[in-house]
């Protein structure tokens, strides 16, 4: 281009919608702003506007030019600052989907906090237990718990230790008792989890390298994670849930833990996508993030 002088006066003539009205924004001569907008159009052999003496209307070639232009020059303030400041402004639009219990208790607000850091990302959020399919549906990147199904997505682990914690409310203990081991499970009523037609109700503990696995059984089941808690904390049963869903029940007394003498089941908290492509400037500070933000949560008194 010319100069990026002609393509100022083009966006501000378009936001003004008359080359008068850009001219005074700009402080230029009407003629100059004319000129600007004919070099523009020569060079790129299309109309931009179509004029009459008394109004001014983009052509479909210029509101296609226009949103490259807003790019362009977008881009290249970003980058006059990073210069300037030392700092890279990251834009983008993150389309993310996270299960609802995690993501609506704990990770909403982080988000927050993460946008208030970098307020050129716009954010696009799906909350849903099912993973998300991040070859066919609009989604970036999927935080979930566990390996992926399909072993061609990449995991990049955010909570690599995380584990399952068996609890209860204290007015569930106080009714109906504490299991002594995972067999006594049996004997209770177990809220489970169900993904998609599978219903997790075969929960696994180890205890001296020795694997057992429970078959339990209960009066509720959800595809939601947020409602098996819920009755947990009503007191409607015991539930196996990922330690990061409900350590702050846990640290209130709101839900005790249950059988802490045997190990549980890992679930490991990840960051997933399909190509490591997707690792924008964008995806790599949002993990950073969360991975920080995670580390000094699991950490706080």
């Amino acid at each position: 281009m010319r100069s990026l002088q002609d393509l100022r006066i083009f966006i501000e003539t378009a936001r003004q919608g008359s080359l008068s009205g850009a001219a005074r924004q700009m402080d230029l001569s009407p003629a100059a702003a004319s000129a600007a907008i004919k070099r523009l159009e020569a060079e790129i052999g299309v109309p931009l506007f179509i004029r009459s003496t008394r109004h001014l209307r983009m052509t479909h070639q210029g509101e296609t030019f226009l949103g490259h232009c807003q790019q362009a020059l977008q881009l290249l303030e970003d980058g006059c600052q990073a210069v300037q400041t030392g700092q890279t402004v990251i834009q983008d639009v993150l389309q993310l989907s996270m299960p609802s219990d995690v993501g609506r208790n704990l990770l909403l607000d982080w988000l927050d906090e993460f946008l208030d850091k970098h307020p050129r990302i716009d954010l696009r959020i799906q909350l849903s237990d099912r993973l998300a399919n991040v070859y066919r549906q609009p989604v970036d990147i999927a935080l979930r718990y566990g390996e992926p199904p399909d072993s061609s997505l990449i995991a990049v682990p955010l909570l690599p230790d995380n584990r399952r914690v068996l609890c209860a409310s204290p007015e569930y203990v106080q009714a109906f008792g504490v299991p002594l081991n995972p067999y006594e499970l049996e004997q209770h009523n177990c809220l489970c989890f169900m993904l998609g037609e599978d219903v997790h109700g075969r929960w696994h503990f180890w205890q001296s390298g020795q694997e057992i696995s429970v078959k339990v059984r209960g009066n509720r089941v959800a595809d939601d994670g947020e409602a098996v808690k819920r009755w947990a904390l009503a007191g409607k049963g015991i539930a196996y849930k990922s330690r990061l869903d409900v350590i702050e029940e846990l640290r209130d007394g709101r839900l005790v833990p249950l059988c802490e003498d045997w190990e549980t089941e890992r679930t490991p908290f990840n960051l997933i996508c399909a190509d490591r492509r997707q690792f924008s400037p964008a995806v790599q500070a949002l993990r950073e993030f969360l991975f920080s933000r995670l580390d000094q949560y699991l950490h706080e008194a």
